[in-house]
């Protein structure tokens, strides 16, 4: 039963909820101040009924306090907050990070956490020597040495419990995990230092990824105050690294119709996928999410409404676009709507050519046996694509930022050009797109003084 006690102004209603393992009693506290103007009988009636909900709180495990250790707290803050109300792929994110940040404050009591305990660790993690996700290079012919042995990349990929993106990536020199590698190696069973070798690069952390711990914690932190475990935020009190801006990557006019031209050599699939990014705007996850249902043919119309995404362990699932905003409509022109009619028909064929092996969905873009079309896959094969024709060096967003960069450039208002990306207002575009928005302000005040400046007189 939960004891009440008056305190000035304010009482301070307890529970106790049992014992924990050394045989201390475990007591839970709040305090509850009434409202001004309250009468007496009204008080003693409000307080009776905060007693019992806080009882019944304590009672089904729902209250808290800042006598919790910080990696206790962030179990349940997953548990109870984020795999509730964030997307899977930022939980998944959120848990990679979790073992640095456990390890450096996961001990510390919540009510004790202070400013200088985040300094610490947000220094520590900039020293050299921190990483601990070593990369490495394959020293192999991987095609050769899996054709010696009779067997495809999609089946090693079972074998070895990994994407073909990751032994795509591989293939083409790129640096893997330290898991990916040794899973490789083991597969192949040959010692790892037959099959790689460690990469050359950085040995410390950069800037953006000590301020994902930073928004992580500060995430945490900020639940906890709104739980009324902790009164503040030590974040709030934390100075943080400068981290510059990077440049979105975009092609220019000549470049875009460099790589168009480029892909009148590629299957259909990949034209449309190539060009409906470049045309529209959208995310990678949108687009692999987009349904014929979604296509209004007649209006020339783009609905936006969902994301498909991909998680190991997980696979291939949809989920709600990124916010609020991302869910749009968009027009498009006539030589899009043309092109996807096209696409349709062929897409048909290859339905009724697979017959019982073609899996029935209504998505616009599909593995072979008409399965929902993996991001990455769309992502390797883009990768390959660009190298291969020579092309800048750009990924698959570029294509999303070359968009939104040739439409400013035009003379398109932010506003539409924040709407058509599905940004939540302008400032973010604004921002991304800085560079943008300097040339085509350039290019207006050159266009003016051509306009007003007076015609010299003939002399």
């Amino acid at each position: 039963m939960a004891t009440i006690t008056k305190r000035g102004n304010s009482y301070r209603i307890t529970v106790s909820c049992g014992y924990d393992l050394n045989g201390k009693q475990l007591r839970r506290t709040m305090t509850w101040t009434p409202e001004p103007g309250m009468t007496r009988r009204q008080t003693e009636k409000e307080l009776d009924r905060q007693a019992v909900l806080f009882e019944e709180r304590c009672r089904t495990g729902q209250v808290l306090d800042g006598n919790i250790k910080f990696a206790d707290f962030a179990e349940q803050w997953f548990k109870d907050y984020a795999e509730k109300q964030l997307r899977p792929t930022t939980v998944a994110r959120y848990h990679v990070l979790m073992p640095r940040i456990n390890a450096a404050i996961g001990h510390i009591r919540l009510d004790k956490l202070q400013p200088h305990h985040l300094m610490q660790f947000y220094n520590n993690l900039a020293e050299t020597g921190v990483r601990e996700d070593t990369r490495y290079q394959s020293t192999v012919d991987f095609k050769a040495l899996l054709k010696s042995r009779g067997m495809t990349k999609r089946e090693f990929s079972k074998q070895a419990n990994l994407s073909v993106y990751v032994l795509d990536s591989m293939t083409r020199g790129d640096k893997v995990s330290a898991t990916s590698a040794h899973k490789i190696a083991s597969t192949l069973k040959l010692p790892l230092d037959k099959v790689f070798r460690p990469a050359e690069g950085k040995d410390t952390l950069a800037v953006s990824t000590i301020l994902h711990h930073h928004r992580l914690i500060s995430s945490m932190l900020s639940t906890a105050v709104k739980w009324q475990l902790i009164f503040s935020n030590p974040c709030s009190r934390v100075v943080l690294p400068k981290n510059k801006r990077k440049e979105a990557v975009y092609l220019d006019e000549d470049q875009a119709a460099q790589l168009l031209q480029a892909l009148e050599g590629e299957s259909l699939q990949h034209q449309v996928i190539v060009k409906m990014l470049l045309y529209t705007g959208m995310r990678r996850g949108e687009l692999c999410g987009l349904e014929w249902k979604d296509i209004d043919f007649e209006r020339a119309v783009i609905s936006v409404r969902r994301s498909s995404l991909y998680l190991s362990g997980k696979g291939v699932f949809e989920d709600e676009t990124k916010n609020e905003t991302s869910e749009r409509c968009m027009k498009v022109s006539d030589d899009v709507i043309a092109m996807l009619r096209i696409w349709r028909a062929e897409q048909a064929k290859e339905r009724l050519r697979l017959g019982d092996q073609w899996q029935d969905n209504d998505r616009l873009f599909t593995a072979w046996n008409g399965a929902p079309i993996r991001p990455d896959v769309i992502t390797a094969w883009f990768h390959k694509f660009v190298t291969k024709n020579g092309l800048p060096p750009i990924h698959v967003h570029s294509l999303r930022h070359t968009n939104a960069t040739l439409l400013i450039a035009a003379g398109t208002n932010l506003t539409t050009v924040a709407a058509r990306l599905g940004h939540a207002n302008t400032t973010t575009t604004s921002k991304i797109y800085a560079h943008a928005i300097k040339s085509a302000d350039q290019a207006a005040a050159e266009a003016l003084q051509d306009i007003l400046h007076p015609v010299r007189k003939q002399a």
